[in-house]
């Protein structure tokens, strides 16, 4: 496997392609607005910059890397020669089946396929494939050229051969691997759904500040982000799609907290929108 598509410009399809970069693939980047893959070019070279003034690697490899990145607004283009593809398109089932019914029409027949939802159904994304076996979870982390941790998601007809290759791919690329049975939310999607819903209706009690629910869970529990400031870097309206989904699916213990549905109502997403829990000087 030489060429790697990812599929959608976002915070993670760019994440995605710069591990794909770096870990030495081609990389094929699509995404259908011009501007938002201009973006995306340029958060992957500011990561690349930013290596190289760490000293993680010189000026040449940075820029050796960067060749390796083609940039479209075609899909067909993106996935013709592709030996893998992540899909990393917002979390919609109608957007994520109409990619795959177009990717199975243009990509190559042994090509793996991988989507990096971080809750919907991969089955029922599978369906849509005539080779649905073809088809796992591959579920990155916000950063992605910080974060360790892939979740390789089984679904119900996902090949042997699919999870090894979506386990050498991430390998390559630094990645630490868990092996996943489909499951609503897998591992940590569930349990930091279930966190920061409850960090929400703390708040909206009055049991304490969002910094010091924050603070607290970074100097008691050791987490590296409090509940706050990882749903502003990840998005409310993110954590509440999934929120949402697990509430159907899994029951009451998951029914969104009212004041993250009044947040997302009144437009405060997060950092990407430069205000959510907390205010920011502008949009990141």
């Amino acid at each position: 496997m030489t060429r790697i598509a990812v599929l959608g410009a976002g915070t993670m399809g760019h994440g995605i392609a710069h591990a794909s970069m770096a870990a030495g693939y081609e990389t094929v980047l699509f995404d259908v607005s011009r501007p938002a893959l201009d973006g995306a070019v340029a958060a992957i070279r500011a990561i690349a910059d930013k290596g190289v003034e760490l000293g993680k690697q010189t000026p040449a490899e940075r820029d050796t890397m960067m060749a390796r990145l083609t940039p479209t607004t075609r899909l067909p283009d993106a996935v013709q020669a592709a030996g893998m593809v992540i899909e990393a398109v917002p979390e919609q089932i109608d957007l994520k089946l109409a990619i795959f019914s177009e990717v199975e029409t243009h990509a190559p027949v042994d090509a793996v396929l991988a989507t990096n939802t971080s809750a919907l159904s991969i089955t029922d994304i599978a369906a849509v494939l005539d080779r649905p076996g073809r088809l796992a979870g591959m579920h990155f982390f916000n950063p992605v050229h910080r974060m360790k941790l892939v979740e390789i998601v089984r679904a119900l007809e996902s090949s042997e051969a699919t999870l090894a290759a979506i386990d050498e791919v991430a390998r390559r690329m630094g990645k630490e691997t868990v092996l996943v049975r489909e499951s609503p939310g897998f591992i940590t999607s569930r349990i930091n759904a279930m966190i920061g819903n409850e960090a929400f209706y703390m708040l909206e009690s009055g049991v304490a500040s969002a910094s010091d629910i924050d603070k607290a869970l970074k100097l008691g529990l050791n987490h590296p982000m409090g509940p706050f400031e990882l749903v502003d870097l990840v998005g409310l309206d993110t954590r509440l799609s999934i929120l949402q989904y697990l509430h159907r699916t899994l029951g009451e213990k998951f029914r969104p907290c009212p004041l993250l549905e009044q947040h997302v109502r009144d437009g405060r997403l997060g950092r990407k929108v430069g205000k959510g829990v907390y205010d920011y000087d502008g949009p990141s």
